[in-house]
Parts: C-alpha cells; sequence; structure tokens
C-alpha cells in the first residue's frame, strides 16, 4: 500500500489500495506536494519558464511528464536520444507561428529560383542540378534535416546517456532507488530524454531562424535545396529593403551552396564525417554531472533550473578536438567565403547587394540565440570564423585565373587553400607550383633509385670504389 510522501496533500481521488504513480511520488519528493501543477510555488514556475503563465506550466509539465515516462518505460528510446521527445519539444517551439505557404508566394519563390540560376551560371562552371527550390514551411525544414542532425548529435547523446547512467545510479537518494529501481536501461532513458528535450528545444529554435537547408554551412537537407518562407521574411522586416530583393538573394546563396556541394562529390561526405569524427570525440565531464546531481537542492528553483538545463551537458574539449575543430572552421570558412564571392559575382544587378552581403556576413559569423543554443549542447559551433579572408581567397583566385580556374581548387581535397593560404592569398599559386616541384623532383629522385641508375662516386667525381683492401680507401 502506497503512502503518501509527509505534508502531500492526498489527492480527492486517491484510493488508498491503489499504488501512487512513480511520476507523482517523485514530484512529490521533489516538490514537498502531490503531482499537482496548481501546487508548485510561483517561483518554481517563473525558473522553470512558466512565468505564471497557465498555459505555459501545463506545457513544462506534459514535457516533464513525458519524460518521466520515458524514464520508467524500457521501451521508449532504442538509442542515445528520445527522438519523439525531442519533435514533440521542437514542435511546441515553432507550431504556433507556421503557416502553410501561399501559392503567390510559392510561384515567386519559384519565379526567383529561375533568375537566380540564370545569374549564377555566369558566376561560376558548376552547374545547375535538376532540382528546383522548394518552399518549407518550419515543420518542412525540421523533417528533412533531421537525419543529419541524427548523425551529428547521437555521438555527443551517447556520452552524456552513459555518464547519466553512472551518475545517477550513484547519486540518486536512497528513498529514490527503491521506487525507481536500479536498472541501466532506465537512466539511459533518463539521460536519452533530458537530452532529448534539450536538442529538442535547439532545434525548434533553428527551425525559427534558418533561412534554408544549408543556412549554417551543412548541407542539412541532403540534395535538397529549400528555404522556409516565413523565416526569410522574417529577416528582410527592418531592412528596409524591398521583399523581392531579399527572397532573391536568399536564394541565390541557397543554389551557390547546392551547386558547390552537387558538383563537388567530395565536400558533403568529408564535411559530415568530420563533424561526426568531432562529435565522436567529444569527452562529457562526469565530475560535472556527479557534482549537479549531488549538490541539487530540491527547494532551490535556481538549481533545479541548473540541473534540467544546458549547464548540465556542457562537454569539455581535448586538445585534439580543438585542432579536429579548426580545420572544420577552416572548411566551413571555405564554402562561405566561396559562396559570399560567387554570389557577390551573380548579384551585382541588384541595387541593395552589398548591404545583403554585410548583413549576412555579420548573421554567419556570430550566429543566433538558437544556434547558440544548439553549440552550447552538443559543444560545436557551426561559424565560418575566417570567411572575410576565404572571400579574399577565392576573389583572387578569380582574378588570377578566372571563374574555371578558381573552381578547379575544389577538384580535389588535397588541393584546398590552408590557413597559410588564407593569410596570405597572393602566395597561393607559387606555393602550389613549389609543392608540385618538390613532388616531382621526388618522384624521378625515387624513380632513378628504384631503376638502379644513380652512380656512387667521391666528391670530386671519381667513381667509389668499395674494395676494402683497396689501400685508397
Amino acid at each position: 500500500m502506497a503512502q503518501n510522501p509527509p505534508n502531500n496533500r492526498p489527492d480527492d481521488n486517491d484510493d488508498e489500495n491503489t499504488p501512487q504513480d512513480p511520476f507523482s511520488a517523485m514530484f512529490g519528493q521533489l516538490f514537498g506536494g502531490g503531482f499537482n501543477p496548481d501546487d508548485l510555488p510561483p517561483q518554481l514556475r517563473d525558473a522553470l519558464g512558466a512565468q505564471g503563465d497557465p498555459a505555459a506550466m501545463q506545457r513544462m509539465m506534459q514535457q516533464a511528464q513525458a519524460m518521466m515516462s520515458a524514464m520508467m518505460n524500457n521501451n521508449a528510446s532504442a538509442g542515445p536520444v528520445n527522438w519523439k521527445l525531442a519533435s514533440d519539444t521542437a514542435l511546441q517551439a515553432y507550431a504556433s507561428d507556421d503557416p502553410e505557404v501561399s501559392v503567390a508566394r510559392q510561384s515567386a519563390i519559384t519565379d526567383a529560383s529561375y533568375l537566380a540560376d540564370l545569374w549564377l551560371n555566369n558566376a561560376t562552371s558548376f552547374e545547375s542540378g535538376s532540382i528546383p527550390i522548394e518552399a518549407w514551411t518550419r515543420k518542412r525544414w525540421y523533417d528533412k534535416t533531421l537525419a543529419t542532425w541524427k548523425k551529428i548529435t547521437e555521438p555527443v547523446a551517447e556520452s552524456v546517456a552513459q555518464a547519466i547512467t553512472t551518475s545517477m545510479k550513484d547519486q540518486i537518494p536512497e528513498q529514490m532507488k527503491g521506487m525507481l529501481g536500479n536498472s541501466d536501461q532506465m537512466f539511459r532513458n533518463l539521460g536519452a530524454s533530458m537530452f532529448g528535450m534539450q536538442l529538442g528545444s535547439a532545434l525548434g529554435g533553428l527551425a525559427k531562424d534558418v533561412l534554408g537547408g544549408t543556412d549554417i554551412g551543412l548541407p542539412l537537407a541532403g540534395t535538397t535545396p529549400g528555404i522556409v518562407a516565413t523565416n526569410v521574411a522574417a529577416f528582410g522586416d527592418g531592412l528596409e529593403i524591398p521583399e523581392q530583393e531579399v527572397l532573391l538573394y536568399v536564394i541565390l546563396r541557397e543554389s551557390a551552396h547546392t551547386r558547390l556541394f552537387d558538383r563537388v562529390p567530395w565536400l558533403s561526405s568529408q564535411l559530415i564525417s568530420a563533424v561526426e569524427a568531432y562529435a565522436r570525440g567529444i569527452h562529457i565531464d562526469m565530475s560535472h554531472i556527479e557534482e549537479a546531481v549531488r549538490d541539487i537542492d530540491p527547494s532551490n528553483p535556481e538549481a533545479l533550473q541548473s540541473m534540467l538545463g544546458e549547464g548540465l551537458f556542457n562537454p569539455q574539449r581535448t586538445p585534439a578536438q580543438d585542432r579536429a575543430l579548426e580545420n572544420l572552421e577552416l572548411t566551413l570558412a571555405l564554402i562561405e567565403g566561396w559562396v559570399d564571392h560567387v554570389v557577390s559575382l551573380a548579384a551585382q544587378n541588384l541595387p541593395f547587394a552589398e548591404h545583403l552581403r554585410e548583413t549576412m556576413r555579420r548573421r554567419r559569423a556570430t550566429g543566433g540565440p538558437a544556434e547558440s543554443t544548439f553549440a552550447a549542447l552538443v559543444g560545436l559551433e557551426l561559424r565560418p570564423r575566417k570567411l572575410r579572408e576565404a572571400a579574399a581567397l577565392w576573389e583572387h583566385l578569380h582574378d588570377e585565373r578566372g571563374i574555371d580556374g578558381r573552381d578547379a581548387v575544389w577538384g580535389h581535397p588535397d588541393l584546398m587553400p590552408t590557413e597559410e593560404d588564407l593569410s596570405d592569398p597572393t602566395g597561393f599559386t607559387k606555393r602550389r607550383e613549389l609543392a608540385a616541384q618538390e613532388f616531382d623532383d621526388f618522384d624521378v629522385a625515387l624513380g632513378k633509385l628504384l631503376a638502379g641508375e644513380f652512380d656512387q662516386k667521391n666528391p670530386d667525381g671519381a667513381e667509389q670504389n668499395d674494395d676494402p683492401e683497396d689501400p685508397k680507401n
């Protein structure tokens, strides 16, 4: 027979022969009352983001209940992320303002796509793909990019799940152990649910902010180009630039990204693989999690928020990870710099092209709140910090080699510019020529060595005598 915790108010419908569900009992332990949202103190509701709003309070409690239900259900999550919970949380973030794309808006996007393709044909040697630009709702963007997010985030989530399992088993109060059991799978479900809720919140925020499928430098939607119509309209608000010009500029960028990823087959897979490898190497600070769990005070709203918040999962980077991040940022800078340069050539006829170019540069360099939340969660900032230097390099190569010669640099990973090239664009060609000459000299010398063509001679030119009895030796 279940007993109500001290100071708990039994529900009017409680039957003393009906055991109290673990979720209610846990909140009874944490909040000093039965599981009733009205019993929570106002400061706790504010700390958890409800701000006294009954609807927000209800959503928060529904999320908490879903998380606890997932924890108790061994089948709730087949992997390190509870993706259903993540999707439900993301949906709550963007669903309130996600209108369908009108016929008129779809027509404007289609017309702008045709014009963008014509302009890009004169700015790059990479041909247009056969897939037209799609007009997406926020939900459509989330659905189209979800598979890529899984690749990027699940390695980090696996580390979190392991850390949660170890820490919670050691730190959970004794009175909770009997109620919740001691199953490793249960605690993995808890980690998957907590991470899923936070990731869903971050992706829901991104869904309200991104302009298209390649807006953060990764081919999130694969080979399908698209723009989020509502977000593009919101981006244009306040710029004092005609809406059609803003739309055309955004489509030019999405189309340029798509051409690059389509025509450089190794780039997309290498970029995603680099992100995956970086994520797999992230180290979760176990001591940080153990301290958070051990020191949590249920009566302190700020401490509870910290436990449930993103600070619990801040990854700790190793020196190897820092180097990997530098390489990743270089690749992102080269991609964004090329797109920035090519679009500037293609958009020369737009009156506000330079203003839009500078706005986009700042936007990519600083990121928004949603991007910062995602970066804090997985320890990865997808920002091209040297975008301007990369754009200057591509511009120099264009002036020196023309469009075909500039784009030919993407022909092989070994040809790609380095950090030194970003610092000194004018020396790019000379350094490549010297490297090629050194390789040719080495190849010739190796060929002679293998063919036995080297004559062994003394410094004075005389042939070397290998006879040890010869007095000349």
